[in-house]
């Protein structure tokens, strides 16, 4: 595994985890028996940083219901993360209800990292969050949240957070073809708190086979998706990578790339490299 990282100053992870998402909500298998062995694979490779969300399912798959049947009880070092959002004038008791919820469903008597997520799919940012994160404030002195953090948030978001409480992670989307949050990571690694990209391949929805990942690929006996998992890993220490699957063969690729090393000359040719 790559090298671990104190979330929060306290809460030791490995810098690659497991996204929840695609095994309830977006993959290709939707059945609960290979989620659930997916989820106890993952465990066995290493990986002790889920992230997950309460939203993330639907009909009779969800993904704390599956976190919850295929690892409770829970491995003391397992850090469990999950988001929540409510805007609107409803927020406060919204957010709480929400907060219970989740530790009802995951079966936990605190969550240890939950983050605000702001706004929807569009650019970050132009949305006060300060009502919204003091109702998690207020949550985490009560002793149902360890640590807290931000989704989907610009700069002055991220300011304005950190002015009511302690942030522990950032969750963002970021990837080898969507370097448009460039400047959050070195902020991030800046004040010792976790840069987490969403999508850190893609989502879906970004080429993989271009010729410079296959290239340096095959250099490494590796995969594209490896490599680009690899260079999230290289851009700071303070990264954090969680890519989602819902197939054990995709799962042991994953957790494998933390132990690429990519050199400098595949570094610089990334960074020079038309990845769109």
């Amino acid at each position: 595994m790559a090298d671990g990282f104190l979330l929060g100053g306290d809460l030791r992870v490995d810098r690659l985890g497991f996204g929840a998402m695609r095994l309830a909500l977006g993959g290709s298998v939707r059945d609960p028996e290979v989620a659930v062995a997916v989820l106890r694979r993952a465990v066995e490779l290493g990986v002790n940083h889920i992230d997950t969300a309460g939203t993330y399912g639907f009909g009779d798959l969800w993904s704390h219901e599956l976190i919850r049947r295929a690892l409770s009880p829970y491995p003391d070092d397992l850090v469990i993360a999950t988001k929540v959002s409510a805007p609107g004038e409803a927020a406060a008791a919204r957010l709480r209800e929400l907060v219970e919820q989740d530790l009802r469903r995951l079966g936990r008597d605190h969550l240890d990292l939950a983050y605000l997520r702001v706004g929807g799919l569009g650019e970050a940012g132009g949305e006060p969050l300060g009502e919204a994160f003091t109702v998690l404030a207020d949550l985490r002195r009560e002793g149902l949240i360890r640590h807290l953090g931000v989704s989907h948030v610009d700069a002055t978001q991220l300011a304005e957070a950190r002015s009511i409480a302690p942030v522990a992670a950032v969750q963002n989307r970021f990837h080898l073809h969507d370097r448009g949050d460039a400047e959050m990571p070195a902020r991030c690694e800046q004040d010792g708190i976790a840069y987490v990209p969403y999508f850190p391949l893609g989502g879906g929805r970004a080429r993989l086979d271009t010729a410079c990942l296959t290239r340096i690929a095959a250099r490494h006996q590796a995969t594209p998706a490896q490599i680009a998992l690899a260079w999230l890993l290289a851009m700071s220490p303070v990264t954090l990578a969680i890519p989602g699957t819902s197939s054990l063969d995709h799962l042991t690729d994953n957790v494998a790339a933390a132990g690429l090393r990519l050199t400098i000359d595949d570094l610089t040719e990334l960074a020079e490299a038309d990845t769109a």
